[in-house]
């Protein structure tokens, strides 16, 4: 008994033509040209990094191509952009009042994110905040070096500090 490999093929397909209108649309924000040969090369590249990335398709099955998953994914960012800025003041505040006390250690949160697209965008979302480093992701846990661990933190209040403000937006537009 063989099992249909057309939803398979059609889920690759929807998966290839998401990572190549990407690539093209990030090629015509770095040109900023709409000329025919500049068009042609952003097709051209387009083409190319979708091919050469074929194995990995698979990972864009956890994404979700819905026009409801735009409020989600623009508020992530939002999100994402505010906990930088933020996260950029707190570093250098800490660096320029080297009096102030730091805590660092290794914390263990939990994910409720399902695919493995989501868990990798919250993990490099905590790496690229200042202050936090994600050492390891292990199913449902995520391992982060944390600059300064409030006093008391379990798993719930660590996962509440670090994962919370991202997780929340990104099960808008990931699985």
């Amino acid at each position: 008994m063989s099992s249909n490999p057309l939803p398979q093929q059609q889920a690759q397909f929807s998966h290839g033509l998401f990572l190549f209108v990407l690539v093209f649309l990030l090629w015509l924000m770095l040109t900023a040209s709409l000329e025919i040969a500049e068009l042609l090369a952003g097709l051209a590249v387009a083409a190319v990094v979708t091919l050469a990335s074929r194995p990995h398709l698979p990972l864009f099955a956890g994404l979700r191509l819905t026009p409801g998953a735009i409020p989600p994914f623009l508020s992530y960012l939002g999100i994402f952009l505010l906990e930088l800025i933020r996260a950029n003041f707190d570093m250098a505040r800490r660096v320029l009042s080297p009096s102030l006390p730091l805590r660092p250690g290794v914390v263990e949160v939990k994910t409720q994110l399902e695919s493995s697209l989501g868990r990798l965008i919250l993990a490099n979302s905590i790496t690229l905040t200042p202050g936090t480093l994600t050492v390891d992701l292990r199913g449902d846990s995520i391992l982060v070096h944390w600059v300064d661990i409030p006093p008391g933190s379990d798993i719930e209040s660590a996962t509440r500090d670090i994962t919370s403000k991202f997780e929340r937006h990104l099960v808008g537009f990931v699985k």
